[in-house]
């Protein structure tokens, strides 16, 4: 219950840091002029975010019981 908790943990953590970074990201190197700032809000929290939450709770719930064992 523990790893699964950390791992879930991980996971929101990692969605908040992909979410932001992406937004950051897609701003600078975005050439769409009309709504760029709609853009990187959906692509962040839609696609980003909860791609990288998902790796991340994967990796760390593999980690956490590789290592428990």
């Amino acid at each position: 219950m523990k790893a699964f908790l950390l791992a879930l943990l991980v996971s929101v953590i990692a969605y908040i840091i992909a979410a932001v970074g992406g937004i950051v990201l897609i701003r600078t190197f975005s050439s769409n002029t009309h709504d760029r700032d709609l853009e990187a809000t959906m692509t962040s929290f839609f696609v980003l975010g909860p791609f990288v939450a998902v790796l991340a709770f994967a990796i760390t719930l593999g980690v956490l019981l590789t290592i428990r064992r």
